[in-house]
């Protein structure tokens, strides 16, 4: 296979500008990890601790197999909203290893107002469902969970996509053979509750967990009757009486070795095995600080990514002198084969046809795609509108969209309006999407959307001294909208994306990625498991 050749001089002054400037946005990126991580919440912590319970990440520690790699997902849901109070969204959701099976791991933090479900927790929770199911991989759900959070009662309790819609998920998901299991740590509550009485297995910590669709206090109110939360719905109670609870732990320790030994028993397998050897890069992949523009409005070589990204450099480009802003070819990640298309400028005519079939080519020869953004959109003028840019663009969107490999997208700069959609955005279901913190998700540039708004106001006329006053007060408050809306921390809050992640991991992320989708197993027939 043809090798790329790298054209960086890393001891240019342009190299250590732009590593010094994208090292400053890695720094940053760690320190709001760091933040939402630990939360800086001593106070809930050792109340936490008093009761002999585990911090969520220690949970999941003891969970997976030693030394394997846990895939975090939306570490910064929530962030920068709520006043800063809800770090992580309250629930930590990612991909572990569990004796040597793929699982999906969703564990509630209950040193986040106990467990409580917000707008984004909910979001969080189905995102990681939806991964579940369409890798096919099983759910244990570690729960210490308070239910909805009554103040956000509208933004999480009615719509389609609000907590019943993570109920309707877990069902199907257990009807379709994936196995759902819940291991109760804490308290929970209504909707909390529902999560470990829908699962095919449950175990309970004796002393400390709780289920009750009502607590003590709705009781009260309800029906007027005073019993302790432990009465009502402890774990001796559910594995002695009701039934609902299938095994009683002595300790969280406990609990999450029965988890262990119930994960080891489900007959699964998932081998994972790369096409070819792994290899390294050509190049070092923290070189790429020193390639990634520190200026998002100047180009940079996707090829140049590319050599610090895939195995030994090695590149089978496809058409590379036709439809040159859109790079495709196919290449390996840690062994796994992967067809790649990466943006070197607008979308054209040429290059969106050229993209359409280089899809289409690899959904027929089942290989996985990988989609690198930095794409100003589609382009636009008469001369594109003549040469067809309207139906060659939809070509690639059509392809795109019904392509059956599984696809993976990368945020690394901008990513504005129909480009977004052409390159295999959150409106298109990739398997995964993360992006870099140099990335901007938005309709269109700040500069465009200033322009556009001004020459809309231009367009009413008046008086000069008045359009003049409207014209600056459209750029600032335009400016200041786009500033906030398409910066990388305000996507990733809303879970428009899966995590950002620094430059320097892609690489290793991407391949825990295609190792997943690589090995997703066939749909069977599958009897559902009824809790009796």
């Amino acid at each position: 296979m043809a090798r790329l050749e790298t054209a960086v001089l890393t001891a240019s002054e342009i190299y250590a500008r732009n590593h010094q400037a994208q090292s400053a946005r890695v720094e940053t990126l760690r320190a709001r990890i760091a933040e939402a991580t630990s939360g800086g919440r001593l106070d809930m912590v050792e109340r936490h601790r008093k009761r002999g319970k585990l911090l969520v990440r220690e949970r999941i520690d003891l969970l997976a197999d030693p030394g394997t790699a846990f895939l975090e997902l939306s570490s910064l849901a929530a962030y920068g909203q709520y006043g800063g109070e809800v770090p992580g969204a309250g629930i930590v959701t990612g991909i572990g290893i569990v004796h040597g099976l793929p699982c999906m791991i969703i564990a509630n933090d209950a040193t986040v107002k106990g467990g409580s479900f917000y707008h984004e927790t909910v979001q969080k929770h189905i995102r990681a469902q939806e991964i579940a199911a369409e890798t096919r991989l099983p759910c244990l759900y570690l729960v210490d969970c308070g239910g909805a959070y009554l103040p956000e009662q509208d933004r999480v309790f009615p719509d389609a996509r609000h907590f019943g819609n993570s109920f309707y998920r877990q069902a199907n998901m257990s009807a379709s053979g994936l196995p759902q299991i819940s291991a109760v740590f804490g308290g929970c509550t209504a909707g909390g509750a529902y999560i470990p009485a829908l699962s095919d297995e449950v175990i309970m910590v004796r002393g400390n967990a709780r289920i009750h669709l009502g607590g003590p206090s709705i009781v009260k109110v309800a029906i007027n009757e005073v019993a302790d939360g432990e009465t009502l719905g402890g774990a001796e109670m559910h594995s002695r009486v009701s039934g609902v609870s299938d095994h009683l732990a002595e300790d969280e320790y406990h609990a999450l070795a029965l988890m262990r030994d119930i994960v080891a028993e489900l007959g699964q397998s998932r081998p994972m095995p790369p096409d070819a050897a792994p290899a390294p890069p050509a190049h070092d992949p923290s070189e790429l600080l020193g390639i990634i523009s520190a200026d998002r409005k100047q180009p940079y070589d996707m090829r140049e990514v590319l050599l610090r990204m895939i195995d030994a450099g090695e590149f089978r480009e496809f058409k590379p002198g036709w439809g040159e802003t859109l790079v495709c070819g196919t290449g390996r990640i840690h062994g796994y084969r992967v067809g790649i298309l990466a943006n070197n400028g607008a979308l054209m005519s040429d290059s969106s046809l050229k993209g359409a079939q280089f899809v289409s080519m690899c959904d027929q020869r089942n290989i996985p795609l990988l989609f690198l953004h930095n794409i100003a959109g589609f382009m636009v003028g008469t001369e594109a509108e003549r040469g067809g840019i309207a139906k060659n663009s939809a070509k690639l969107v059509y392809a795109m969209s019904v392509a059956k490999v599984p696809r993976l997208s990368v945020l690394l700069g901008g990513s504005y309006g129909a480009g977004n959609y052409g390159m295999c955005g959150r409106g298109f279901a990739p398997n995964f999407l993360f992006a870099w913190p140099t990335a901007e998700l938005a309709t269109m540039s700040a500069d465009i959307a200033t322009n556009v708004m001004q020459e809309l106001r231009r367009q009413k006329g008046g008086e000069p001294e008045r359009m003049e006053t409207d014209l600056a007060q459209i750029e600032a408050q335009v400016r200041a909208q786009y500033g906030e809306q398409s910066d990388p921390y305000y996507a990733t809050s809303r879970l428009w994306d899966d995590g950002l992640i620094e430059p320097g991991q892609t690489r290793d992320v991407l391949g825990l990625c295609l190792a997943i989708v690589s090995s997703v197993p066939e749909k069977g027939r599958h009897t559902p498991v009824f809790r009796m």
